[in-house]
């Protein structure tokens, strides 16, 4: 893990200067991408312009971005399909992170199943979709409580041993999830919930920064009232030039080392707002104003 450098970084690619985090073996820059929002309405189906969702995700990567998330549920399918549409053959340092384990019955519907035999299907058609030979980082997306957890965790161990991924993460858990994951698989992830406003995944970071486990927080903008005008977030704002999005990312990268935020969008603009990020100059006491100013989120 490095921490971020914003001098001697080269400015068209901005993310690098997020720093480093290492999964599987694998470096990558610290800031993301989330490739849930170039589907269509409610995660389901063709976005409207399908040109200009290939045309977000090859811009991200322009910009710096290696390490790039979706899911075998966003779409479903047409997320993996449009990440490979746009980058494929596939720049040798991307990481390409995908998920399995919700199932969708229209848009904004989502149910877990975690059956061994499913998420081997899954991880199969991802393969066949993403045309690669090994998935660099594959996720439980939920563990399904109606199927013993280690029977979830056994399968991904076993993916793991057969070389179809090259590391394991998990989704919306607990820290004894991630206690309970690691007897049976090494995990090199966890993708909970976390942002200024929503820190209910503070114990899962902190247990991930101890045990140097990449921490992904999704959903990771969020600022609400924070951002009203005269408040702790816009008053940083107007110090360093930034935009709330841009701060609300900045102090993710500062919060921990472990933090690898995936901001998703399927605006070009909003692409490059995002990435820019990286570069956003926090101060300690901003970044432990903002902090307090959300305590007991």
């Amino acid at each position: 893990m490095t921490p971020p450098d914003t001098t001697s970084q080269p400015l068209h690619r901005p993310v690098s200067a997020s720093g480093t985090f290492e999964i599987g073996g694998r470096t990558v820059h610290r800031l993301g991408f989330g490739a849930m929002r170039i589907t269509g309405p409610g995660i389901w189906g063709e976005p409207p312009d399908r040109a200009v969702a290939v045309a977000v995700v090859r811009r991200a990567v322009e910009l710096g971005v290696d390490f790039v998330d979706t899911a075998d549920s966003y779409g479903p399918a047409v997320s993996e399909e449009i990440i490979r549409e746009a980058l494929h053959p596939y720049p040798d340092d991307l990481v390409i992170a995908t998920k399995a384990g919700l199932v969708r019955t229209g848009p904004d519907a989502w149910h877990p199943v975690g059956r061994p035999e499913y998420l081997r299907q899954q991880c199969e058609l991802s393969l066949r979709r993403l045309g690669v030979e090994r998935i660099d980082l594959f996720q439980l997306h939920r563990i399904d409580p109606a199927v013993p957890a280690d029977e979830q965790f056994g399968l991904l161990a076993a993916l793991r041993d057969e070389g179809k991924v090259a590391a394991v993460g998990l989704s919306e858990v607990s820290a004894a999830d991630v206690e309970a994951a690691r007897a049976v698989v090494p995990v090199a992830t966890v993708q909970n919930r976390y942002n200024l406003v929503d820190r209910a995944s503070e114990p899962v970071l902190e247990y991930c920064e101890h045990n140097g486990i990449g921490f992904i927080p999704w959903f990771p903008v969020a600022s609400g009232a924070l951002a009203r005008p005269g408040g702790p977030l816009d008053d940083v704002c107007r110090a360093v030039g930034a935009t709330p999005s841009q701060v609300a990312l900045a102090w993710l990268l500062a919060r921990s080392p472990v933090m690898l935020p995936i901001p998703g969008t399927g605006s070009l603009a909003h692409v490059e707002e995002n990435c820019r990020a990286a570069g956003v100059p926090l101060t300690p006491d901003q970044v432990a104003s903002l902090a307090a100013a959300t305590a007991g989120s």
